[in-house]
């Protein structure tokens, strides 16, 4: 997991966020990875993190058992033909089940994955490239949509 923060701390207007013990943060997400594009330096008050690095289960996601020590899940938000690509599926109509607590495998999220949402437990060998390519692509997708929001009537880079 360290490559991959050191990863994302090499892209241009990054901003990864880790809530620290004692924080006004929720004790749940303390030493969590929260990653943005922010050119500022400043948290963005109306946009969701690209990439996030969580290390326990949340109440609502506990499918990927990282309540056990030493387990981490990177969650990186994918375009819709990627997602396709490493799933197989629509994002919107995930029916095969799967194990979300195997390690080092490219699988839906299991709360988000109809959003659009990839997750890796503890990536390895498989798919450590994948995912920091993954969190490259991501990276630029909201480097354009900041861009866009920065001038609306702009047309969009690839359209």
């Amino acid at each position: 997991m360290e490559q991959i923060i050191a990863t994302a701390r090499t892209l241009d207007g990054v901003l990864v966020f880790t809530p620290e013990p004692g924080s006004a943060f929720p004790e749940i997400t303390w030493g969590d990875a929260f990653i943005y594009y922010a050119p500022d330096g400043r948290m963005p008050q109306n946009v969701q993190p690209y990439a996030t690095i969580v290390s326990r289960n949340y109440p609502d996601d506990t499918a990927s058992d990282l309540d056990t020590p030493g387990r981490r899940r990177v969650n990186i938000r994918t375009e819709r033909a990627t997602f396709v690509e490493l799933t197989g599926e629509e994002p919107r109509d995930l029916t095969r089940p799967r194990d979300y607590a195997a390690v080092d495998s490219v699988l839906p999220h299991p709360v988000y994955g109809a959003l659009g949402w990839i997750s890796v437990v503890d990536p390895g060998e498989r798919t450590t490239d994948t995912v920091v390519q993954l969190l490259r692509d991501a990276h630029e997708a909201a480097r354009a949509r900041f861009a866009r929001r920065q001038d609306p009537g702009r047309p969009p880079e690839n359209g």
